[in-house]
């Protein structure tokens, strides 16, 4: 396996790109190119959780896909977090704000195809997957990449952003209807929604139109990749509706969608198992089939052809 940390950012440390890419054999595809998972863990944009990361990037990589963890810019920036911080005294950190987080996306996929032929990575079979706001920003990834928003920013053409896949973990898909339940909302999941409003907004209460902007249901188009997407109806930090509304997009816009919503299961669940969990709450038995069911998602989209026959025979 090929593992390296590459710095995105002329000048920063905080932004990168982290490489497990698979070696190539006589034994295995001999030279041929595999398809990818870029994979964005979530963190309320405070931070990057490392639950999120390496263990979803070995777990696809189990599955036979190189995979990349982007850790994109986050208010931390890569620092230890306090999450008993009140919002109201955080101060905005320009990094991190939109579309900051979305342009680290494009720096990643343009860093991979540009290198797709010395890693064995099929440029055209690229999935985007992220969890938590990772899946936000992997879903603004999905339905942004195209635009000159982005395009610009990278000095790139949308054909050497576009994703070929998306898969979304309990993401945020819709930042007005997020905002209109605040005061709904318990305390402490409050706190954090208001914490991630001013590392991704600069600000608690963003004007309508900026939650507007930074809301991927709202974004969906022909232009957006075949998505999967799954969720836990218990969620209380970012309720089942979020799936749910970019599903529906998908529905209205001819997307190819495939939605599981299990019934029980906390907040960032990851991938469910021992693997992830730092305390049993973080393990469930139901929710954890998540990774199967999207590797066979992938595989009718990702597979590679293999000989009929054994070289042997």
């Amino acid at each position: 396996m090929k593992h390296e940390r590459i710095a995105l950012h002329d000048g920063r440390d905080d932004v990168t790109l982290t490489t497990y890419v698979l070696d190539d054999s006589p034994e295995l595809l001999d030279g041929r190119a595999r398809p990818a998972v870029l994979i964005l863990p979530g963190g309320a944009y405070m931070g990057c959780s490392d639950r999120e990361a390496e263990p979803v990037a070995l777990a696809f990589a189990a599955l036979g896909y190189h995979a990349f963890v982007l850790r994109y810019s986050v208010y931390g920036a890569g620092g230890p977090l306090d999450w008993n911080v009140d919002a109201r005294a955080m101060e905005p950190r320009a990094h991190s704000v939109f579309p900051n987080p979305l342009i680290d996306v494009a720096l990643a996929m343009k860093h991979i195809r540009s290198r797709a032929a010395e890693w064995l990575v099929d440029a055209d079979r690229i999935a985007v997957a992220g969890f938590s706001a990772g899946g936000h920003n992997a879903g603004m990834y999905g339905t942004r990449w195209h635009d000159a928003l982005v395009t610009e920013a990278v000095d790139a053409t949308p054909d050497e952003l576009r994703p070929a896949a998306l898969i979304m973990g309990y993401a945020l898909s819709d930042y007005r209807f997020q905002h209109a339940r605040l005061d709904a909302m318990p305390p402490a999941e409050r706190a954090v929604r208001e914490m991630a409003a001013v590392a991704y907004f600069g600000e608690i209460d963003p004007a309508p139109e900026l939650l507007d902007a930074a809301s991927p249901a709202l974004h969906v188009s022909a232009q957006t990749p075949p998505t999967f997407l799954w969720h836990t109806v218990a969620d209380a930090l970012v309720p089942v509706e979020h799936s749910l509304r970019f599903a529906s997009a998908c529905a209205a816009h001819g997307v190819p969608f495939e939605l599981h919503a299990f019934e029980a299961g906390q907040h960032g669940l990851s991938l469910a198992t021992r693997a992830t969990a730092s305390a049993e709450p973080m393990i469930d038995d139901d929710a954890a089939h998540w990774v199967p069911l999207a590797a066979a998602w992938l595989a009718k989209r990702f597979s590679v052809e293999l000989p009929a026959a054994m070289p042997w025979d």
